[in-house]
């Protein structure tokens, strides 16, 4: 049976020694096209957003950024937008978990036990929580960058999404780790083919910083579109200095409001006044 080229899925073989022997001939359209294939998947894959980007009780793509317009849930490890919250609030929901119901932790010895109990069960987004508290020495932790990086890592094998992205800051910044910009690529590659928008958005960063305009408007279309404040910034920045056409601007415009359009809801702009309300009164 014969086999096609891994690479470049242009030719086919009857066994690896042909293969090697027709290596010498094949190797410069191999890798031009397997370049190609790679470029297709790129910008092709990753134009939605994940499905951890939506609230599980509403249904909504929340509002970027998510921690801003959302809270984390250590009991179930769900991402609720601050509307849905609010509501719950308003219904006399206040010791309990508006998704799952469980009484909620009243101090960071529960919240941190109750995500070790997950951490336990192989919860990767319960692994990419607690990477952030001891990157950042919350919730009763000391800063921790090694162990951060250490719980991103096996989150991002276990599928996480935002480990990847994280992890791409952790190669691009050098925190705790050798500088490498090719790993950081890397990770943000797989996640904004997963649909991650601040994995695109930094994409972008990376090709203009090298004087790739159209690559780097390739990447801020699509992240724009997808309801990215700044990447629609870059893709503007991008048009003045005329790399860009007025159709395009437009067109990320237009897909930007569409997006940010989609996180409204009644009960988020209630929460709006909600939270600006506890927020003047100091108890916030």
């Amino acid at each position: 049976m014969l086999k096609k080229c891994n690479a470049c899925l242009l030719v086919k073989y009857c066994s690896v020694d042909c293969q090697k022997a027709h290596r010498k001939l094949h190797k410069k359209a191999c890798k031009k096209r397997a370049a190609e294939l790679k470029d297709e998947r790129l910008y092709g894959q990753g134009h939605e957003r994940p499905e951890g980007d939506f609230c599980p009780i509403c249904t909504l793509p929340v509002p970027m950024p998510t921690d801003q317009h959302s809270t984390f849930n250590a009991c179930c490890t769900k991402m609720v937008c601050n509307g849905c919250v609010v509501a719950a609030i308003k219904r006399g929901m206040y010791a309990t978990c508006p998704f799952c119901r469980n009484p909620m932790p009243e101090d960071s010895a529960e919240i941190l036990a109750l995500v070790q109990k997950r951490i336990d069960t192989g919860d990767a987004d319960a692994m990419e929580f607690l990477a952030g508290k001891y990157l950042h020495g919350q919730c009763g932790l000391k800063r921790d960058v090694q162990r951060a990086f250490e719980l991103l890592a096996e989150a991002a094998e276990l599928g996480s999404i935002k480990a990847h992205h994280h992890l791409g800051v952790f190669y691009k910044r050098g925190h705790n780790v050798e500088r490498d910009e090719t790993r950081a690529v890397g990770h943000w590659e797989h996640a904004a083919m997963k649909g991650n928008v601040m994995s695109r958005h930094c994409l972008g960063f990376v090709e203009a910083n090298k004087g790739n305009s159209q690559l780097a408007l390739k990447h801020f279309l699509i992240s724009a579109k997808m309801g990215y404040k700044e990447s629609l910034d870059a893709v503007k920045v991008i048009f003045t200095h005329g790399d860009a056409t007025k159709a395009q601007y437009a067109e990320a415009l237009k897909g930007y409001q569409d997006a940010v359009e989609e996180t409204k809801s009644h009960q988020r702009e209630e929460a709006k006044d909600f939270y600006w309300s506890i927020e003047t009164k100091g108890l916030l």
